[in-house]
C-alpha cells in the first residue's frame, strides 16, 4: 500500500537521456519539488519560511531505481513518514507510473529543520507544525515499509 500522494510530474523532453529514459538526476529535481509540496501541506510554507527564517533542509537521501521512467509516463510521488521528532523528519517517498503497479523509484530522506538567521542551526519545530506531522504520521502508520528501504537512515532516540 502507497502512501499519500503528494504531486504529480510529466517528464519534459530534455530530461531523457541517450537511453531513452529519466535521467537519474532529475529524480532528485523531482524529489526536492515534491518535499517542496510536503512543505506547504505541513506549514512549513513561504510565508512561514518568511516570518520565522525556518525551513527544511535535507541532510540525507538514499535512492532504489527499480524500473524505467520514459518521456510519455507521468510520475506520480507518494509520501509517508517514517518518523518524526522536535526536529527531524525521516520520509519515505514512492514514485509511481499508470503503466506499472509496482514503484519506479523508491527514496528516503532525512529532513532537519533549521532557523537561518546570523548563525544556521537546528530549531524545534513550532506546535502547529508538529500536529500536522502527528496527522501525517498517523496516516503513515500501519503501512508496510517502503521496499526496498534504507538499511542505513533512522531516527536516533535519545
Amino acid at each position: 500500500m502507497a502512501g499519500k500522494e503528494i504531486g504529480r510530474t510529466g517528464i519534459r523532453p530534455d530530461w531523457i537521456d541517450y537511453n531513452g529514459h529519466l535521467r537519474d538526476a532529475y529524480y532528485v529535481v523531482i524529489l526536492s519539488d515534491m518535499t517542496d509540496r510536503f512543505m506547504d501541506q505541513i506549514g512549513v510554507d513561504a510565508a512561514y519560511r518568511e516570518s520565522t527564517r525556518c525551513t527544511l533542509y535535507t541532510l540525507e537521501m538514499h535512492l532504489n531505481y527499480l524500473l524505467e521512467v520514459k518521456e510519455s509516463d507521468e510520475l506520480r510521488t507518494d509520501i509517508r513518514l517514517v518518523a518524526h521528532d522536535s526536529k527531524r523528519i525521516h520520509a519515505s517517498f514512492e514514485m509511481y507510473v499508470p503503466r506499472h503497479a509496482t514503484p519506479v523509484l523508491t527514496a528516503e530522506c532525512m529532513l532537519l529543520h533549521v532557523h537561518q538567521g546570523e548563525t544556521v542551526g537546528s530549531a524545534p519545530f513550532p506546535a502547529s507544525v508538529l500536529a500536522e506531522l502527528a496527522a501525517w504520521q498517523a496516516l503513515s502508520d500501519g503501512l508496510a515499509p517502503t521496499e526496498p528501504g534504507s538499511r542505513q537512515i533512522a531516527l536516533r532516540r535519545r
